[in-house]
């Protein structure tokens, strides 16, 4: 089937309606589109009289020559040519000569006229068409194009080599789909404004309630809905969750929530959007011909003591653009405190351009008006979801109960309507213009109305507005999780609750089941208090004096006690064991006042602390889980909380240790480093790890930038270990980057792209340099006196690297990579010890990961600081070779000491 230009600029714009061209449908009737047809033609007209003005009749053409008078060149210029190579068929506007050409090149450059006033990405790929077109009759496709445009015929050299691949691609996806059964999927896009057959396909996806019917919702977005089995508006919205928020996270639009909100018909508002109301309302429209840069049309709406009164300012063409906005500025001198309110940032730009172009137009008034303007639609996006498929101000006033005279009203038919006009000058049109902009104004009246009722401070879940529902009420509809159930009725919440096991089993069975009923009985009560193993009897020397009044005469009077519980190790087991410290009371006989020279000791012994720490860092186990297991097998009557302040307590104990860790790790010549994340309150922080050999250090960090690695590392002058991560480039010393990260993205890239013959060859060169390097380290570990010699290789691929062109986009992308990190892919062969791998640091984050999993997401920033304190010590233990459990027991705060102390009494 043969691919016209109608079809190629079709399919540039949208699937569907190249489609139905090559079908052979006729769209319905669009004035839009007639016009624009219109102008083309008249437009045409005047660029060929410019092309032959100064050409004798002989030298110019139009119509299709024969190919030996092109041959010849016989004509300067070529009009109207029709040309054709394979199935591809154009109509090329012009031909022109190419002055200076040989006769065995092409002589002559298509041209292609375009009404508007800037060239666009599809002008400069039909204009290759055309050249793609020619190729076929002179077996050499032309190097060169043109495209004459705008209302002074500007005329624009465009290269076509680039070009032409895109069309080539292009052409290739249209065969394709003509030769497919099945039409194209149905998506809507912003050409259908203009499309003939609008009508046709809206309604279509109406029915279908298709994705694309929400604004801006991506081809990426929706694919990937798609592939999760979602395809209509109201299916999306079921996967809408209520999340709770912090008060810093940046508010994002949800597609989802407003797929809701259109099932709903309601109107939802996330968070507490603001509107401030001071001065007196202006509401201002524009209109303008963004193609030109030309503003034609202001209107602005006075509000003011329950009254409103409209203002227009006209301007004819580009020159009276300045008087216009001279009129509009001495109205609003006249109001007293005017605040513009808008809807969109189309108005946004226009003041901004006004006061950049007319800097003499009363500069102080116009800085007021940008610095107290408010845009409506910044306050609806992303906070206030209306239940329409975009925030269009045409969809959201609809919505409102506000309707424009014209049904067909948008700023598409604005456009058209002023182009009518300049062309007729009819007075129908400019007044069609004026009320336009006039019933825009009013309609941003109404939505302003509206948002300072939604907007209200009070706003509940008894808001006065029915169709109003702030987000934070919302319940989870699906899937539900465990928990309370909300209950309509309180007969349903009473028999629910007489369902509960517990309830049944103690109040219910053990009524009709004598054995049940025996169990009750003889079951024994929790004991809170536990025999004590040892008492000891602290005998003080009495105080000379008291501590509030210096008195002399001081008496005792009776004995305190303390219980401390503990756990005693020995090489058969463990056991409990509880002191009770007995110490005596004493009392002023002057002031009354008692006292003690006691100094209380921590609630819970070393023995205890160490073997609860060592459960929950290094064997994670569940806190509630270690306090049933303390109770069941030692009898001791400790709570979660306790657990608790045991690992705070020695987080705080080891803190120092901790630093001790991360001083060595700067201080050496090796650092492994690597990140991930963690989740607290909702939100997503993160966790960097640093390492060597024989320390690891965990850092806790808000936010992933640079700026926690850099402060660390600032002192560091040995080699850094990393992944790609482009953080770590900030460091100011040698680096060593992973080269497993890279081989796994190179392996995954390789499996998505199996026939990509030059992704398989960079691929296997690679293997073939890293290969014998990893050898080398094998057999005789990682010394530079055997792997220097693997540094010639390594110059040899890169002189490979750059010789080469690559076609495919991800080769070309893997090339650049290698290029930027050239330095940092074979430092270890400069270096004793240094791995060329970063599974060192991958092994420790795997300990946090761990840890991450059994916490849950339910800990405080705080909270996590203590574990990753408490975690570094666990992970040195582990690699310098030392039980954490015995150190722990032991009371000692430094690992490399008492990791050196046991290697000496080991030798010894």
């Amino acid at each position: 089937m043969l691919i016209s230009n109608d079809i190629f600029a079709a399919f540039l714009k949208c699937e569907t309606k190249a489609h139905l061209y090559s079908s052979g449908h006729i769209g319905a009737h669009c004035e839009f589109t007639d016009w624009r047809e219109h102008l083309q033609k008249e437009f045409s007209k005047r660029s060929r009289e410019r092309l032959s003005v100064n050409l004798p009749a002989e030298k110019w053409l139009v119509g299709t020559p024969p190919l030996l008078l092109l041959k010849e060149r016989r004509y300067r210029v070529i009009m109207d040519y029709e040309a054709a190579a394979g199935n591809i068929r154009s109509h090329i506007h012009a031909l022109i000569q190419i002055a200076g050409r040989s006769k065995t090149n092409y002589p002559y450059s298509p041209i292609r006229f375009v009404t508007h006033e800037k060239v666009t990405t599809i002008d400069k790929l039909l204009l290759a068409f055309d050249a793609l077109a020619l190729s076929e009759s002179w077996h050499e496709t032309p190097k060169i194009g043109k495209i004459m445009y705008g209302r002074r015929h500007a005329m624009a050299t465009l290269a076509l080599a680039g070009l032409l691949k895109d069309v080539k691609r292009i052409l290739g996806c249209i065969a394709t789909q003509q030769k497919k059964a099945t039409s194209p999927p149905l998506i809507l896009n912003k050409h259908c404004s203009e499309c003939e057959f609008q009508s046709r396909c809206r309604p279509l996806a109406v029915e279908k309630d298709d994705l694309s019917l929400l604004s801006h919702f991506s081809g990426k977005e929706r694919k990937r809905q798609n592939d999760n089995g979602i395809f209509t508006v109201t299916q999306l919205s079921y996967t809408f969750r209520p999340r709770r928020r912090s008060g810093s996270t940046v508010i994002k639009f949800q597609h989802a929530l407003r797929a809701l909100a259109i099932r709903k018909k309601q109107i939802h508002v996330v968070g507490t959007p603001a509107l401030t109301t001071f001065g007196t309302s202006v509401y201002l429209d524009v209109e303008g011909d963004s193609d030109r840069d030309f503003y034609y049309l202001i209107g602005l709406r006075i509000c003011s003591s329950g009254s409103c009164v409209h203002h227009s300012f006209w301007a004819n063409d580009v020159s009276e653009e300045s008087d216009m906005w001279a009129s509009c500025l001495n109205t609003l001198s006249s109001i007293d405190a005017p605040r513009l309110i808008h809807y969109g940032s189309y108005e946004t730009r226009f003041l901004t351009q006004m006061k950049v172009r007319y800097p003499d137009h009363n500069p102080a008034l116009s800085e007021q008006l940008i610095s107290s303007a408010l845009n409506l639609l910044s306050i609806v996006y992303a906070q206030i979801y209306f239940p329409t498929y975009s925030n269009s101000l045409k969809e959201v006033a609809h919505y409102l109960g506000f309707h424009w005279s014209e049904n067909c009203a948008s700023g598409l038919s604005a456009l058209l309507w002023r182009s009518q006009w300049e062309t007729f000058h009819s007075p129908d049109l400019k007044q069609k213009l004026l009320t336009y902009n006039a019933e825009d104004c009013e309609a941003a009246e109404k939505v302003a109305d509206a948002l300072c009722t939604i907007c209200q401070p009070n706003l509940t879940q008894e808001t006065p507005r029915a169709d109003v529902v702030p987000v934070d009420s919302l319940e989870r509809e699906y899937p539900q999780h465990f928990g309370p159930v909300a209950f309509r009725l309180p007969e349903f919440k009473q028999i629910n609750e007489a369902a509960y096991w517990n309830y049944q089993r103690d109040k219910v069975y053990v009524r009709s089941n004598p054995h049940l009923k025996r169990l009750k009985r003889n079951n024994p009560k929790a004991c809170s208090t536990v025999p004590i193993n040892k008492t000891v009897t602290v005998d003080e020397e009495r105080p000379s004096s008291c501590r509030r009044c210096n008195g002399t005469l001081i008496y005792k009077t009776g004995w305190f006690k303390q219980i401390v519980y503990d756990l005693k190790f020995s090489t058969a087991g463990v056991k409990r064991w509880v002191v009770r410290d007995s110490f005596p009371r004493y009392i002023c006989w002057q002031c009354k006042a008692s006292f003690y020279k006691y100094s209380h000791k921590y609630k819970y012994g070393a023995g205890l602390c160490a073997f609860v720490l060592y459960h929950v860092v290094e064997m994670l186990t569940a806190q509630n889980a270690l306090v049933a297991s303390l109770r069941q097998l030692f009898g001791l009557p400790l709570s979660r909380g306790a657990i608790q302040n045991v690992k705070i307590n020695l987080a705080k104990r080891y803190q120092p240790s901790h630093q001790d860790i991360l001083d060595r790790i700067v201080t050496g010549k090796l650092v492994h480093a690597d990140e991930t994340q963690v989740e607290i309150d909702g939100s997503v922080r993160y966790v960097w790890v640093f390492t060597n050999l024989e320390d690891v250090a965990f850092v806790y960090s808000d936010t992933r930038e640079a700026s926690t690695v850099q402060e660390l590392l600032k002192k560091f002058n040995g080699v850094l270990i990393s992944d790609f991560y482009a953080g770590y480039d900030s460091i100011d010393c040698e680096q060593q980057k992973c080269l497993i990260h890279l081989i796994r993205d190179i392996n995954d890239d390789l499996s998505k792209e199996p026939f990509n013959e030059e992704m398989k060859e960079l691929a296997q060169e690679f293997a073939r340099l890293v290969r014998p390097m990893v050898e080398s380290v094998d057999r005789f570990g990682l010394k530079v006196r055997h792997l220097r010699k693997h540094k010639s290789s390594v110059d040899r691929f890169y002189g490979r690297l750059t010789k080469r062109h690559y076609q495919s986009e991800i080769v070309a992308g893997y090339r650049k990579r290698f290029e930027k990190n050239k330095d940092k892919l074979f430092t270890f062969l400069d270096h004793d010890g240094v791995p060329w791998n970063n599974n060192n640091a991958e092994h420790a984050i795997k300990a946090f990961a761990r840890l991450r999993n059994n916490i849950g997401g339910k800990s405080t920033v705080k909270g996590i600081r203590d574990y990753l304190v408490l975690l570094s010590i666990s992970e040195t233990c582990k690699y310098r070779g030392v039980n954490f459990l015995t150190f722990l027991r032991s009371g000692e705060k430094d690992v490399a000491a008492f990791g050196a102390t046991r290697t000496r009494s080991i030798q010894h």
